[in-house]
Formats: C-alpha cells, sequence, structure tokens
C-alpha cells in the first residue's frame, strides 16, 4: 500500500517543483545586469554630454541653461526607460506575429515623408516638426522583421529564392530613404541586412552579389547628389592634404587635438560653441574626444566593444533563432551606426550625419535603441528560464558555429534530439 502511494505520488510532486522554481526568478534576478551597466555607463556619459553641448543654447533660446537638457533630454530618457522596461517584462516572442504589420507601417512612414516631410537642408526625413524620423524607425524594423524572417522553418537563405527575396526586402525599406535623400541611414540598414543575412546561413557568393549591388548603388548616389560628390572629393584630397578636408572634418580634428590624452575638462571645450556642427548630436564624439581627452574617448570605444561582447554572448545563449536573430541584429546596429560615427568624426571615412547611439541627443532615436534594448534583455530572461529550470530539451544549441544548411545561428536543441530520436529509431 505504502508502494503505491509512492508511485501515485511521485508524478504528481515533479510538476509543481518546476513552476516553483521559475517562480522564484524574479524580475529584477532575471536580467542581464552586464548589458544594463553598460547601456547606463552610455547613457550617463551621454547625459553629461548633452547638458554640455546644449546649456548655452538653451540659455539664449529658452533662458534656462538647463531647460533643452531637462524638458527634452531627460524626458526622452524617462519615455525610453519605460519602453525598455515595457518590452523587457513581455516575452520577446509575442512580437513577432506584428513584425509584418510593422513593415507596412513603416514604408507607409517613409513614402509619408516623402511627400509631407518637413524640408530641412535639401533632404525630407522627418514628421511631425522634427519629432519622428521614419529612417530611425526603418532601422529597428529590418532588424525585428529580418529576425521573424530568417527564424522562420521554412525560410532558406542558403537558396537562389531566399537571396531574391532579401534583394525584395530590403529595396522595399532602402529606396524611400535614398529618395530623401538619407545615404547615413541607408548604409546602416544595408550593413546591418547583409550581416544578419550571412549570419543566418547565406553563401559567400550571395555576399559578393550584395556587395556588388550595393557598390553600384553607392556609385550612383554619388553621382545624382552633388553634396555626395563634394564629401567624397573632399575625403579624398583630405588624405594627402589635412587642410583640403571639408569644415566639418577640420572642426573635428582641431576638437581633439585641442583635447589632447586628458582633455580641457567636462563642460570647458571651446569647438560646441559655433564651430562644430550640430555639437549635440552627429559631432558630441568630438566634443567628447576635447573635454575628456583621447583616453575619455577611449574608454566610450570599450564600453561600445563591451556592448557587442555582450550582445553576441545574449544571441549565443537563446532559445530560438528568433531571439538569436533579435539580439544579433540590434546588437550589430549599435556597433555599425557607433562606428560610422566615430569614423567620421576621426576623419577615417567621408562625413555623414549620423548620431552616437545612447550618448547624442535625440527623441525617435533614443526610443528604438531603448526598446531594442528591452528585447534583448527579454532574450535573456527567456534563456535564463530555461537554464535555471534545466529544461535542456527545449534549449538553445549554443555558439554560431554552422548547422544544418549552413545556417551560423544557435540551433534550437529540440529539434536536434528530434532528429536523433528518427535516426535511432
Amino acid at each position: 500500500m505504502t508502494d503505491q502511494t509512492f508511485s501515485r505520488s511521485r508524478p504528481i510532486s515533479v510538476p509543481t517543483e518546476e513552476p516553483r522554481q521559475e517562480a522564484r526568478i524574479g524580475f529584477w534576478a532575471s536580467l542581464d545586469k552586464p548589458l544594463l551597466v553598460i547601456v547606463g555607463v552610455l547613457i550617463s556619459v551621454g547625459a553629461m554630454m548633452v547638458y554640455s553641448t546644449t546649456f548655452d543654447w538653451s540659455l539664449q533660446s529658452r533662458g534656462s541653461n538647463t531647460a533643452i537638457f531637462v524638458q527634452d533630454h531627460l524626458r526622452n530618457l524617462l519615455l525610453g526607460f519605460v519602453a525598455m522596461v515595457f518590452f523587457a517584462v513581455i516575452d520577446y516572442r509575442f512580437w513577432k506575429r506584428f513584425a509584418p504589420w510593422l513593415l507596412l507601417f513603416t514604408v507607409g512612414a517613409l513614402v509619408a515623408v516623402l511627400v509631407f516631410g518637413d524640408n530641412t537642408f535639401g533632404a525630407r526625413r522627418s514628421l511631425i516638426a522634427g519629432r519622428f524620423q521614419p529612417g530611425e524607425l526603418a532601422e529597428f524594423t529590418l532588424v525585428m522583421y529580418m529576425s521573424a524572417w530568417l527564424g522562420a522553418k521554412n525560410t532558406k537563405p542558403d537558396s537562389f529564392m531566399g537571396l531574391v527575396s532579401f534583394g525584395i526586402l530590403v529595396s522595399v525599406i532602402i529606396l524611400p530613404i535614398l529618395l530623401q535623400p538619407d545615404l547615413s541611414s541607408v548604409v546602416i540598414i544595408g550593413s546591418t541586412a547583409v550581416m544578419m543575412y550571412f549570419l543566418a546561413g547565406a553563401k559567400i557568393w550571395h555576399m559578393v552579389v550584395a556587395f556588388v549591388v550595393a557598390l553600384i548603388i553607392g556609385i550612383t548616389f554619388v553621382a545624382a547628389f552633388p553634396y555626395a560628390q563634394e564629401r567624397v572629393d573632399s575625403y579624398v584630397e583630405s588624405l594627402t592634404d589635412p587642410t583640403r578636408a571639408n569644415y566639418h572634418t577640420q572642426q573635428a580634428i582641431i576638437a581633439f587635438v585641442n583635447g589632447g590624452w586628458l582633455g580641457r575638462g567636462l563642460g570647458q571645450g571651446e569647438q560646441k560653441f559655433g564651430y562644430l556642427p550640430a555639437p549635440h548630436t552627429d559631432s558630441i564624439f568630438a566634443v567628447i574626444g576635447e573635454e575628456l581627452g583621447v583616453v575619455g574617448a577611449s574608454v566610450v570605444v570599450l564600453f561600445f566593444v563591451a556592448f557587442v561582447i555582450r550582445g553576441f554572448n545574449i544571441s549565443q545563449r537563446a532559445v530560438d533563432p528568433f531571439g538569436s536573430l533579435l539580439a544579433i541584429g540590434f546588437t550589430l546596429w549599435v556597433a555599425i551606426q557607433s562606428l560610422l560615427n566615430i569614423a567620421v568624426m576621426t576623419a577615417v571615412i567621408p562625413s555623414s550625419g549620423l548620431p552616437l547611439p545612447f550618448i547624442s541627443y535625440g527623441g525617435s532615436a533614443l526610443l528604438v535603441l531603448m526598446i531594442g534594448v528591452g528585447l534583448m534583455l527579454s532574450v535573456r530572461r527567456v534563456s535564463l528560464q530555461r537554464e535555471k529550470t534545466k529544461r535542456r530539451g527545449d534549449g538553445a544549441s549554443y555558439g554560431l558555429g554552422g548547422g544544418n544548411g549552413g545556417s551560423r545561428l544557435p540551433r534550437s536543441s529540440s529539434r536536434r534530439s528530434t532528429a536523433q530520436a528518427q535516426r535511432l529509431g
């Protein structure tokens, strides 16, 4: 009688322990602390530099040296923080079903900005008096949709039709951005898309085709828009004679020279007072170089490197291809944008206008970045739940090694276990 009671009680006690173990993992405990620290440091540095670059402008335009920082930037930070927490709480897999609708909305916004957008310096890039830039939303949308598409079971990125579908998708997003024109966003979107496609299992010759197409588009764009041709010409001339560089590049170089190794001190820079164009957005890294020196600028670069490393780590631990692509897509997005901004400010590539992630002043740009961080946190939370409950059958195959079909993404071990069972059967 005792044995029968024990045998009946065992299957009841087993399932009750797993939910308890999951319940003990609270929200704070499940958050990825290294990622939070990295993003927190970058945002804090950004807050300091935004105040340093806007206090004089704020005093002249609003009568208070803190008005722009408090009323605008801190408000944007608060909205971004709320968005990050919201998307971190919800399971990232919930949003997969909305990816097609987000793509349709983004394409519609990109078309709308060409018709109704604010014309600033000969380009139409924003709506609602400059508060909403569809190009920044397009960068976010690309990562979300490609993660859902490439993560689907029936998608074959290593096939010819996969390449055609990839080309159509990227063209639909890039074409209206080219017409704005906004070459910086095109480079970011194109580079992120190609790298995600490659990691999902595309063949090398696919990458060669993508590179050739991108090169043709780039040459055509430069030839069609005089301002782009001028920037390229001045960059080529500056390679042999730095004095021939354009005004923006020269002022950025002066800022770094003035800063030296340790900088002139926070708030003590001079280039932000009418010399550097857009010191609170595009040129903020040059201000960092002047006020915090080479050492301070190098620390900022190291934190971006740490962000990339942590992003790849989260991607490797994801429980499914969709989560892995989400994490690595947002990581690549931040990495490419920060790399381009820093390269422009250090005169490595021709000048172009784009903000430095987490640091530059901005509304929609900061919001979509924080949403991306929230989704990365959600990916890590789900994988941590799986690790803590020891459900190895539903876990992920760690690492970016190639799998079936040449994929370079983590494969669900549940699929692997099924295949092994079939072979054993």
